[in-house]
């Protein structure tokens, strides 16, 4: 995820935050400051830290429990509205997937549930003065996190409820339709949230709203774009008519290959037809933007991390490759050289010809 910093790995996943988050814990450190001077400043600042390390703690209840499923966690985001943990891919068979669902809000309970047995006054009237220093610091601890187990048992997407409710519903019927079941019920819990922060004035209600509706959406489509693409190879859906730059093209050709094609990037390949690397239209109109002299090698600007697959592999596996943030992914013979290459675009046009 794009403005993101890496704080360190932890148990095999990079742990990042997101820029943002900052500035929540700026504002919340601000606004206590003007309520109730340096010590009520410090010690929301203290409680929201506090309730973030849970939250980590909830994502990596998912990641731990994938991995005994062979799911890797590459990474874990904290975000101001909650974390992000970006699993390689959720598991498919329905009694796997509730169980790591599950296991992110059963963190949340068993630090409840911890907080409580030492003593810790954890009375729901808690909850209504959450935002206030008066009850005390464990006790509101102890009930936001009850909050946010309760909170992510909603059954609907991208709550971890919503996850259950799709493995349950994958019981008897496909994969696809109880997404969308479960996506559309994220959706209206969306739109639910959105009147309530907007009724009460409440922006940070707003935001989730939006979230939920967006997250619930994109979850549907991907699943829906995963069913077509186990069917199809990359043979299928590779772009097999491009205008290639060589190695000593410079950014005056690139920027002609822009006017002249409706592509939006360009493979960078060899006298022999081997792939270099791709020059897409972002990379190219920053080095413009900054005034890069015309005459520089095109390749100064080319990412060279392209992804490369043989004609025959599944088209599921370039789309794997492509959630991973390279433009493109190549499609190559068996000597190296480059046959065409697939985007997301074209894949989601695929789609589209497919009927879904």
């Amino acid at each position: 995820m794009t403005w993101s910093f890496t704080l360190g790995r932890l148990f095999g996943s990079e742990l990042k935050v997101h820029v943002t988050f900052f500035l929540l814990i700026g504002w919340i450190g601000v606004s206590a400051y003007q309520m109730g001077g340096w010590p009520s400043a410090v010690e929301n600042t203290a409680f929201v830290l506090a309730l973030f390390a849970c939250v980590v703690a909830h994502e990596y209840g998912h990641a731990l429990t994938a991995r005994r499923y062979g799911i890797r966690t590459p990474d874990i985001t904290l975000l101001p509205i909650g974390g992000l943990a970006r699993l390689d891919r959720m598991p498919e068979k329905p009694g796997q997937e509730i169980v790591v669902a599950l296991a992110g809000p059963a963190v949340n309970v068993a630090i409840w549930a911890a907080l409580t047995l030492v003593g810790v006054d954890t009375r729901f009237e808690t909850l209504a003065a959450i935002d206030s220093a008066e009850p005390d610091f464990l006790g509101r601890l102890a009930m936001v996190n009850l909050f946010l187990a309760v909170f992510n048992l909603i059954p609907a997407f991208p709550m971890d409820g919503g996850r259950v409710l799709r493995a349950a519903l994958s019981l008897t019927m496909d994969r696809v339709r109880a997404t969308r079941i479960a996506a559309a019920a994220g959706q209206l819990v969306a739109l639910l949230f959105g009147f309530a922060g907007l009724s009460g004035g409440n922006p940070v209600l707003v935001l989730i709203a939006v979230f939920v509706f967006i997250a619930a959406n994109a979850e549907a489509q991907d699943v829906a774009m995963r069913a077509v693409t186990r069917r199809l190879l990359a043979r299928d859906a590779m772009i097999t008519r491009f205008e290639a730059l060589g190695p000593t093209d410079t950014l005056a050709t690139a920027a002609q290959a822009v006017l002249h094609t409706t592509q939006h990037e360009f493979p960078v390949l060899d006298g022999e037809g081997h792939l270099l690397g791709f020059v897409t239209r972002a990379r190219l109109f920053a080095a413009l933007a900054a005034d890069h002299p015309r005459s520089d090698p095109a390749e100064t600007v080319m990412d060279r991390e392209i992804p490369q697959v043989p004609l025959a592999s599944g088209l599921e596996t370039v789309l794997d490759a492509l959630y991973q943030g390279a433009p493109a992914v190549a499609v190559t013979s068996a000597d190296g050289r480059m046959l065409g290459y697939v985007t997301r675009e074209n894949v989601g046009e695929l789609m589209v010809i497919q009927g879904r």
